[in-house]
């Protein structure tokens, strides 16, 4: 059975009018157009929806009951072309991504504030998870896109890079380190000198994200093969700031999560160390477009990343 919304259209216009003539008028047809439209929509159904006669049009029991549904068909069909028109112009729809805690923390909210008044209907579904999960969200399907620091290049899914990030030491400010390599000018600010090395921090007990981080592992390789001194693993940046600024040992963190540290008493120093570079990159599907709602967050995040 095939129906379609002009015979639905043509059938409320006729219940409504009880008269051809003025419901072919109220649907823009011809008569003999609009009661073939009538006898199609029956044809279709196998059933008789009213009776004809010259001046009244009466609907048959099955026409009587056939008018509810007629009715909430064209209602859901109103409200589902309501929705596709809302979704274009940006009215209402949903965005999903995924991104690192990092980032999800200290960058993004500057960008979702400004996307927010621009599009005030569109619902944010944020997932504040590390590479792997953010991947996982992608390939999965629940999340539109994602930044990550891997760079999934695969059949299904493709990346491309997003920004940079470079790490900086934070510690105390009356931990030796805080000064070290650091030269002192009279009525001047102190200048920098020699740049941290690996043997320097090694010698300290380091507070550590846990293995499965990103960052723990551009750091383990910067190091390599220097062993650092491991006092502890945490999973969250606040409890590596905390940890720190209680003086129970030092960390390595990206420049993006620098926000956490800006702390009475801690000091934060950039780090050269060659390969201590961690590339972000934006990942989504190959064989999926994004929606309007979502193509217009990925192109704001893009105007905005850490950087530019």
């Amino acid at each position: 059975m095939h129906l379609s919304t002009r015979q639905i259209d043509a059938f409320l216009a006729l219940a409504s009018q009880r008269n051809f003539t003025r419901a072919a008028a109220q649907c823009h047809l011809s008569q003999p157009a609009f009661s073939a439209l009538v006898r199609s929509l029956e044809d279709a159904l196998g059933l008789r929806l009213c009776d004809r006669s010259t001046r009244h049009v009466a609907l048959t029991p099955e026409g009587e009951n056939f008018l509810a549904a007629a009715r909430r068909i064209r209602t859901e069909v109103d409200a589902a072309l309501a929705g596709v028109r809302d979704a274009v112009t940006l009215q209402r729809g949903r965005v999903a991504i995924a991104l690192l805690p990092s980032l999800a923390a200290g960058w993004l909210p500057g960008v979702l504030a400004r996307y927010s008044v621009m599009h005030p209907g569109i619902e944010l579904d944020i997932a504040d998870v590390l590479s792997e999960p953010c991947i996982e969200r992608v390939a999965s399907g629940a999340a539109d896109f994602a930044l990550a620091a891997i760079r999934a290049d695969t059949p299904e899914l493709r990346a491309e890079p997003f920004c940079t990030d470079g790490f900086h030491l934070v510690c105390r400010a009356d931990h030796p380190l805080a000064h070290q390599g650091v030269q002192p000018r009279p009525g001047r600010p102190r200048r920098r000198g020699a740049a941290l090395t690996p043997a320097d921090l090694a010698a300290w007990p380091f507070v550590h994200l846990a293995r499965h981080s990103s960052v723990r592992q551009y750091l383990e390789a910067a190091f390599h093969p220097q062993p650092m001194r491991t006092l502890m693993e945490v999973e969250q940046l606040a409890t590596v700031m905390g940890m720190v600024r209680a003086g129970l040992g030092i960390s390595v963190v990206p420049t993006l999560a620098l926000f956490h540290f800006d702390q009475p008493g801690l000091v934060t120093r950039p780090l050269e160390l060659p390969g201590l570079t961690r590339q972000i990159y934006l990942v989504r599907r190959r064989d999926r477009g994004l929606s309007p709602a979502a193509q217009a967050l990925h192109a704001l995040v893009m105007q905005h990343r850490p950087g530019v």
